[in-house]
């Protein structure tokens, strides 16, 4: 039986009044939500990295459109001058887009890449969620609390060199699929995020070294063709916990179970890697 349509995918129009729909529900919500979001920012910094992650902003390929992805980069410039130096304290929540702002042309925004109704099309704010998929990381390696988290397929674009668990797959879209964390430890925080030319750099520091660290295992990695002939990526994401002062791994837990469609020309799917 054919599956019935959303209203939001019947067409342009229902879109954008659902997408309208989602934004005013968000605002009211965090208006009767009671959180206390984190806004202070300041260029000292705390002296304490807990983990660094970053990477080259630009994706090259086929099929990939180089100006979208320059305005990514230059969308992710804008996004980061809003968040760098941003100081999170104990029981402070972070909120992607209550500091980012509006993604409008209005606001300096620019098209780049965005996935509506499960396709890739150009969009103002296109490719933020790469900059909230880095945070994502460096909260997961940290104990601080994931409040909201979405996901989309981290199978947009081939990759390039060797497979790094996580390297995509957080969505955000303005405001209401948003990228919350809350700090339930004893100390502030702080989140650097600055560019050097088309090469991102975030940081999470702390006063003091945390007693656990952390790291990602992805298992059982590899692309399958569905009934409907579409291409998944599947994989089993896990954090291990670990003392800081023994290295003796202390918990696991799945935090991602990988079932990503892709998203690009699937000819270019590592032969080796399809089952």
């Amino acid at each position: 039986m054919k599956r019935r349509k959303l209203f939001c995918e019947i067409s342009p129009l229902t879109y954008a009044i659902s997408l309208q729909k989602g934004i005013l529900a968000r605002h009211v919500k965090n208006l009767l939500s009671g959180v206390k979001f984190a806004s202070k920012r300041t260029s000292e910094l705390l002296p304490v990295v807990v983990y660094a992650q970053g990477g080259d902003m630009i994706k090259r390929g086929p099929g990939i459109d180089p100006q979208l992805q320059q305005n990514k980069a230059d969308n992710i410039r804008l996004a980061c001058s809003r968040i760098d130096g941003l100081m999170v304290y104990p029981c402070e929540t972070f909120s992607f887009w209550r500091l980012v702002g509006k993604t409008s042309r209005r606001n300096g925004f620019k098209y780049g890449r965005v996935i509506v109704n499960g396709k890739l099309v150009a969009g103002t704010g296109g490719g933020l969620c790469n900059l909230a998929n880095t945070l994502h990381l460096l909260v997961l390696h940290s104990p601080l609390t994931v409040t909201e988290l979405h996901h989309h397929s981290d199978a947009l674009a081939p990759e390039a060199g060797e497979r790094k668990p996580y390297s995509a797959g957080t969505s955000v879209s303005y405001n209401f699929i948003d990228y919350r964390f809350r700090n339930d430890t004893d100390q502030p925080v702080q989140i650097c995020a600055r560019c050097d030319g088309d090469i991102l750099h975030c940081e999470l520091r702390a006063e003091r070294e945390f007693p656990y660290t952390y790291r990602l295992v992805e298992e059982d990695h590899h692309f399958s063709r569905e009934a409907d002939e579409r291409y998944f990526r599947r994989s089993r994401i896990y954090r291990e916990i670990c003392s800081r002062a023994t290295g003796e791994t202390l918990e696991r837990e799945l935090v991602w179970d990988n079932h990503s469609e892709v998203m690009y020309d699937y000819s270019l799917i590592p032969k080796d890697q399809i089952r």
